[in-house]
């Protein structure tokens, strides 16, 4: 979102003279293009300001320096301090990824996957000391599809941004742009995520279990259950109609994948992995741990054959 909030500014011929943004952490899986070198390539200084640093004197001497007619946040990592949206005359303004005021907060695009949506959006608002709570400028809509994993949704907010900057941004160089407040009360606040959220238990409704693995499969820490003390990742998974049976009891083992049992329903295991031993598909996982019909996951008497020693005490577990 930062290369696309970039890029729009300078498709509507604003000067961009610094960009601060954040250093690639080797923690994560990073699928995104690099901003600092999109804007290195057009002459713009680059700042990699830590969390801690934002609160300085120093941080707001160093925006002030740029004399900024605005400020804008695209998918910028931490609050922005009062005094920093201050520098800037024209207004502060952050784009965010939820039909705001829904979905205030962090993770608003693996959040909506979680609870089950059916629509949400990008919102560009003022900021102001409270998160996402600044006048609405403007939004752009986006219908979620069955098979969306969070990975599709954001690819395709990125064009829905697109869209919404193309709209905004003239209106707000232009003076012509009629913020409106938004009404809290009708909105909704959400935390970030840990990859501890992912947990799922058997015995929740099959679609409650399919939205999580939707929600925070790759390239997101993954859902998972516990097998036998060790951690079962669901990279990929499909709700089915099935057999009432004990939640976690492997209905159906074939080439499409392993069909368990849940609290309501059945969910088919296409992509799964054990901690510390490789992804596969459902399938040939079942092969390797001589998984059967009949078979409980949730039951901690059946425990796979472990790789070696580490993976067996979970001390392979990739999270």
């Amino acid at each position: 979102m930062g290369c696309v909030g970039f890029d729009a500014l300078l498709r509507h011929g604003f000067e961009v003279p610094a960009v601060f943004t954040h250093r690639d952490d080797p923690d994560e899986e990073v699928w995104w293009a690099s901003l600092a070198e999109r804007a290195r390539a057009h002459g713009a200084a680059v700042h990699f300001p830590e969390k801690a640093e934002l609160k300085d004197a120093a941080f707001a001497a160093l925006v002030a320096s740029y004399r900024p007619d605005f400020v804008f946040s695209f998918y910028f990592r931490w609050m922005i301090p009062s005094a920093v949206l201050a520098l800037a005359p024209r207004g502060a303004f952050n784009l965010h990824g939820s039909l705001l005021p829904r979905y205030r907060g962090r993770a608003p695009v693996n959040w909506v996957l979680v609870n089950g949506e059916a629509e949400t959006g990008v919102s560009l608002h003022r900021m102001v000391a409270k998160p996402d709570a600044g006048d609405l400028v403007d939004q752009e809509r986006v219908a979620i599809e069955f098979e969306d994993t969070a990975y599709t949704l954001y690819r395709r907010l990125e064009g829905a941004a697109a869209a919404l900057l193309d709209r905004a941004l003239p209106a707000l160089r232009d003076g012509r742009a009629e913020p409106r407040p938004l009404d809290l009360a009708r909105g909704s606040y959400f935390g970030g995520r840990r990859p501890e959220d992912g947990r799922f238990e058997w015995s929740w409704h099959a679609r409650r279990i399919y939205d999580l693995v939707r929600a925070v499969t790759h390239p997101y820490p993954g859902a998972f259950a516990e097998l036998a003390g060790r951690r079962l990742l669901v990279w990929w998974a499909t709700p089915v109609v099935g057999r009432v049976a004990e939640p976690g009891t492997v209905l159906e083992v074939d080439r499409n994948g392993v069909t368990v049992a849940t609290g309501n329903g059945a969910l088919r295991l296409v992509t799964v992995q054990l901690a510390g031993e490789p992804e596969l598909p459902a399938a040939a996982f079942a092969l390797a741990h001589d998984l059967a019909p009949g078979q409980n996951l949730a039951v901690t008497g059946h425990r796979p054959p472990a790789t070696d020693p580490a993976s067996a005490s979970g001390n392979g577990d990739p999270l």
